[in-house]
């Protein structure tokens, strides 16, 4: 059986994916969410349309902890639309703690008339559809967006997405320089999101904040790809 979240060689699987779970999906959103699809693997990332996505929880793991905050921002390589971009904050099902609050800024008053994930469903599918996902660190949107879907909806959801800091990484962690570095006793370059930033001349934003993290994910993309790749690289090459 065919597993998404292995190795890059294997991406160019998920249109087959999508267009199987398609299939298969019983709940409506769902169906309609699969059945949009995703570009072709060949697809030049400078034709693709995208959505930078951000979730802020109140932990790293998705069966203790559950998400505070929503933001998307869809574009491309050549723009930004802010106009269309969305933000949520959202009721937990699990209160929050002092740590969460400290970090997210989000109060418990905030939340306490907030909708749950299953509200905002609709719309943050409609937003992701047909789009090619963008991230920074892949290992917290996924899986929690797959638990808190599948505990809603009863079946959950996996699809491509371009991790900024998975780029980042083959650079900065995986080449020969990166191992160089270490045999050598140095630390490792930071792929935090702000520090990646920065090594791109980007301005410095406020962190953990889902709206400000989308879109800073967004122009880290943007910067990635005019550095270090090209429009005309194949998505099929970024995503995972």
């Amino acid at each position: 059986m065919w597993l998404p979240g292995k190795a890059r060689q294997q991406a160019p699987g998920w249109p087959d994916y999508l267009a199987d779970r398609a299939a298969r999906a019983e709940h409506p959103l769902l169906n309609d969410y699969f059945s949009a699809g995703c570009p072709d693997p060949a697809t030049p990332i400078g034709e693709v349309p995208m959505a930078a996505l951000d979730i802020e929880t109140t932990g790293l793991d998705p069966r203790r902890h559950a998400i505070v905050s929503v933001g998307v921002v869809p574009f491309s390589l050549a723009r930004i639309p802010l106009r269309e971009r969305r933000y949520w904050v959202l009721k937990p099902a699990r209160v929050l703690t002092e740590k969460s609050v400290t970090l997210h800024r989000i109060t418990h008053a905030e939340v306490e008339n907030a909708p749950d994930l299953a509200e905002i469903l609709p719309e943050l599918l409609g937003l992701l559809k047909g789009k090619v996902t963008v991230v920074h660190y892949r290992h917290i949107e996924r899986p929690f967006l797959d638990s808190g879907i599948q505990a809603r909806l009863g079946e959950g959801v996996r699809f491509p997405m371009i991790d900024t800091m998975s780029l980042e990484a083959r650079l900065h962690r995986q080449s020969l320089w990166s191992r160089f570095r270490r045999w050598l006793g140095r630390p490792p370059v930071s792929i935090r999101l702000h520090n990646s930033r920065e090594r791109y001349g980007l301005p410095a934003y406020q962190g953990h904040h889902a709206l400000v993290d989308a879109l800073a994910t967004a122009e880290l993309l943007q910067a990635q790809v005019a550095n270090r790749y090209s429009p005309e690289t194949p998505v099929s090459e970024l995503w995972s």
